[in-house]
């Protein structure tokens, strides 16, 4: 019998044409990779293109870019995040608690009694985050919401003293503790950081899958860091590489669950195929190849209507030096920075084969400008 936590169960209908190295995938989103603390990731992704990669290059901010015929034109980056959402011890209290900034954007109500790893340079630190039992809480407490700055981490110390003797020190990254599984028999899988390791899991496996092709472009797959603090890796891998054409990959908010309208979303659900960007954000004829491409590969797509910059790396991407043909790709997404995500195999299939073929379209006389 097959374990749910360690295979899929999988719809095989939909899953026969899997071209995913899903080991990978559970092994990388596994990895800790808080917001400005992404190495552990980092070094998994550099191993898995090491032998597919023409050049990999690591910038002094810690974006990874691995390069695919490297002299090409025109150039082509495909940029996912690495970087999750996590926190950062801020203070030791004299009784031995740690109290911890958020990095990145973190829902309060979510926090208390999640398992978290203190990550200090002497090892990983294991601790949970407190709160009052209910047996203790007067009424109104019951009802109210506990700021992050004024929640704290145990790790069984009793003083200031036995915790930084235990290795932990002002600043250390912290990630939660929930891991990859497989849930259901629709090819959903959950993780505490799908957004966005899924997508820079995508742009790994799409510079795989055109290793052997005959491509005349040059394909930069960045791996990116920061995004969740400002798209800050993507403002320096972008005009370092200096692209003509960018495609950005991340979660985007599916409209499936409930309390979500669909009126004011979109129709965005799991297991319905790529959405796409449409707006400022997306260069129209980058746009139109895409849909066009889908339509010829019958693969589902889902547009979302964006009316100013997405809330991704694509936006950085487009702005830099004197401008770039840019693309959005999402990720159908449940519970978005929580440490219960749900993503969709089914949908990152989907995503490599459009790009894949995507690219496969475009030479150097591809012109991206609007007409």
């Amino acid at each position: 019998m097959q374990s749910r936590l360690s295979s899929p169960i999988m719809n095989s209908e939909n899953f026969e044409d899997q071209i995913i190295n899903l080991d990978f995938l559970q092994e990388f989103v596994d990895a800790p990779s808080p917001t400005g603390s992404e190495e552990p990731a980092q070094r998994l992704y550099r191993a898995y293109l090491k032998d597919i990669a023409d050049e990999i290059h690591t910038d002094v901010l810690g974006n990874v870019d691995a390069v695919l015929n490297p002299s090409g034109s025109p150039r082509i980056v495909l940029m996912g995040h690495v970087d999750e959402v996590g926190l950062q011890v801020r203070y030791i209290s004299d009784k031995g608690f740690i109290y911890f900034n958020a990095l990145g954007g973190l829902d309060a109500h979510l926090l208390p009694s999640k398992r978290v790893t203190i990550l200090t340079k002497s090892g990983e630190i294991f601790g949970v985050i407190g709160k009052k039992a209910i047996h203790l809480q007067e009424s109104e407490e019951r009802t109210k919401v506990i700021k992050t700055k004024d929640q704290y981490i145990d790790i069984g110390g009793r003083s200031r003293e036995e915790v930084e003797k235990m290795g932990i020190n002002i600043g250390d990254p912290i990630v939660f503790n929930d891991k990859f599984a497989y849930i259901g028999n629709n090819g959903d899988v959950v993780s505490r950081c799908f957004d966005d390791k899924v997508g820079a899991f995508i742009i790994a496996e799409i510079l795989r899958h055109l290793k052997n092709e005959n491509i005349s472009i040059s394909i930069h797959a960045v791996s990116s860091v920061q995004e969740e603090i400002g798209t800050r890796g993507a403002i320096v891998s972008t005009f370092g590489i200096n692209p003509d054409i960018g495609i950005a990959f991340d979660v985007t908010h599916s409209s499936d669950t409930p309390g979500i309208k669909e009126s004011d979303f979109g129709i965005k659900k799991l297991g319905g195929g790529p959405a796409i960007a449409r707006g400022p954000n997306a260069n129209p004829k980058l746009f139109d190849l895409m849909v066009e491409t889908a339509k010829e590969e019958s693969i589902p797509l889902q547009i979302g209507a964006y009316p100013g910059p997405t809330g991704n790396d694509a936006r950085s991407i487009q702005m830099s030096r004197a401008g770039v043909a840019t693309a959005v790709i999402g990720i159908p997404n449940r519970y978005m920075h929580s440490m219960t995500e749900i993503v969709n195999l089914n949908d990152v299939n989907m995503i490599v084969k459009l790009i894949v073929a995507v690219i496969k379209k475009i030479t150097p006389e591809t012109s991206f400008i609007p007409e």
